[in-house]
């Protein structure tokens, strides 16, 4: 099993290019940093994590910029959107970010992406959050146009726009990994038609991955594809627990960090690197 780490950037939390380093050194695989381009006031969607939504929510720092920092500060460490809101973003811009961040890391992007739960910050960026996974589809199958064609076109409901020319491409051909967060009624499905991977968050919904990584394998096969790898996110730290999502099928464990200074966060960033050496 491969082991990562994710913070959220922010404004008052240690720097991600210290914690790059930091993980890099610890032996981690890979570092995720999940984003937010801001939080409306209202309050009007509900969180899913509970009542009260974290500061850090409105805090973080811009995620492609926090990406390049991490690489640019690191040789071997992956670096990975844990999750990019897609919606939330222009196709062809963000085709170029994505490209740019695997071309100055030397083909080190993972890029996890997802639909949202924030309703009214979807629509501050003019998208229907009733059509958002149809527009998160499109955006995905037009970057890996971009990213492979020489000249890309795409021509969707959403997404749409003639031929262009758009430099640099991603090392990694036909363009970085795409892991499909969430773990909906429709997500595996989504995964199996278009994803590289699935990213599901442990402990929300489930106590075992054994069944949902056989059906999304079954999925695959019926698409004509091979098994899909998982990342799980927010992997606690019993071992027990750890290795019986191994025996599940989970190819990576992510650690969550608090945002928080480096006096708080890299103790805690060495003992999951303990746990993992543990593990191994």
């Amino acid at each position: 099993m491969k082991f990562g780490v994710t913070m959220f950037p922010t404004d008052y939390a240690i720097t991600p290019g210290e914690l790059a380093r930091e993980a890099e050194a610890h032996g981690f695989e890979s570092l995720f940093f999940p984003e937010h381009t801001h939080i409306p006031t209202s309050r009007t969607s509900p969180w899913p994590g509970g009542p009260d939504l974290p500061r850090e929510y409105w805090h973080t720092i811009d995620l492609f910029v926090a990406l390049t920092a991490a690489a640019a500060a690191t040789e071997r460490l992956l670096v990975g959107s844990g999750i990019c809101l897609v919606i939330e973003r222009d196709p062809i811009t963000l085709a170029k970010e994505t490209a740019s961040v695997d071309y100055l890391s030397g083909g080190r992007l993972l890029f996890g992406i997802g639909g949202g739960w924030n309703r009214e910050e979807m629509e501050n960026h003019g998208t229907d959050p009733k059509r958002r996974w149809r527009r998160m589809r499109e955006t995905v199958e037009a970057m890996r146009a971009i990213w492979s064609e020489d000249e890309a076109a795409y021509h969707g409901e959403l997404v749409d726009f003639d031929p262009i020319w758009q430099w640099p491409k991603p090392i990694q051909q036909p363009g970085p990994p795409v892991l499909i967060g969430g773990d909906g009624p429709n997500t595996l499905r989504r995964v199996a038609r278009y994803g590289d991977g699935w990213m599901p968050i442990d402990g929300r919904s489930r106590d075992s991955f054994a069944e949902p990584i056989a059906r999304l394998n079954e999925l695959a096969a019926e698409a004509g594809r091979g098994p899909l790898p998982v990342s799980l996110f927010g992997v606690g730290s019993d071992p027990a627990r750890i290795e019986a999502h191994a025996k599940a099928g989970v190819e990576r464990a992510v650690f969550s960090l608090p945002p928080a200074p480096a006096d708080e966060v890299l103790p805690k960033l060495e003992a999951r690197a303990r746990l993992m050496e543990e593990f191994a």
